[in-house]
């Protein structure tokens, strides 16, 4: 009873700093991306909201990776003292966690972040046409704009998923690569130290 408890108590607590951390992180790229697609021309708006959409799918891929992938292959790799395998150990352990955060935190800003910038691109479309807030071309424009980059994201987390399922563990051991150099070499911690990685029964 107490052992499920603390399960419970430790399930609240990670969800509300994934809530915390959601809100702050939506809150900066927000301003940010604002901030930058205001002062560009439309063409390079563009390009940012399909960087964002990318992003989310990438983040999206990984996620179902964590869940799909078995942690068996990275130990013959940890033997061996093989860069990022003791990474992917920890992602794969971690990963109910590890894709909350891809998937929920990360994939959910993209979204929105994409949608509020896809409809400041609007906006700069339609001014280049001579046509302000409200007008017909503004409304065609938002209409193709909404459904091109719906169908892209939706279109390429699928394609994600197919790939983070059938290539799991490629994609893990590519992600504990990154994470080993990040931690490593600009000594930003991302993932929880581990006292060992033992194999578990």
């Amino acid at each position: 009873m107490a052992k499920s408890e603390s399960q419970i108590r430790k399930s609240i607590k990670f969800s509300l700093s994934i809530a915390v951390i959601t809100f702050v992180l939506a809150a900066i790229f927000s301003v940010i991306s604002s901030s930058i697609l205001s002062e560009v021309m439309w063409i390079f708006g563009l390009i940012i909201v399909l960087a964002i959409v990318l992003i989310g799918i990438i983040f999206d891929m990984l996620g179902i990776a964590a869940t799909a992938a078995d942690e068996v292959p990275f130990h013959a790799m940890a033997a061996e003292k093989v860069n990022g395998s003791k990474e992917a150990i920890q992602i794969v352990r971690n990963a109910d966690r590890f894709a909350s955060f891809c998937n929920d935190v990360i994939g959910d800003i993209s979204g929105v972040i994409s949608g509020t910038a896809s409809a400041i691109v609007v906006l700069q479309l339609a001014n280049v046409f001579g046509q302000g807030e409200g007008s017909t071309l503004q409304l065609t424009i938002s209409v193709i704009m909404t459904s091109f980059v719906a169908a892209l994201t939706v279109g390429g987390k699928a394609l994600g998923k197919y790939y983070g399922i059938h290539s799991s563990t490629k994609i893990i051991f590519f992600a504990g690569k990154v994470i080993s150099f990040i931690e490593n070499r600009l000594s930003i911690r991302i993932l929880t130290p581990k006292k060992s990685i033992k194999k578990r029964n």
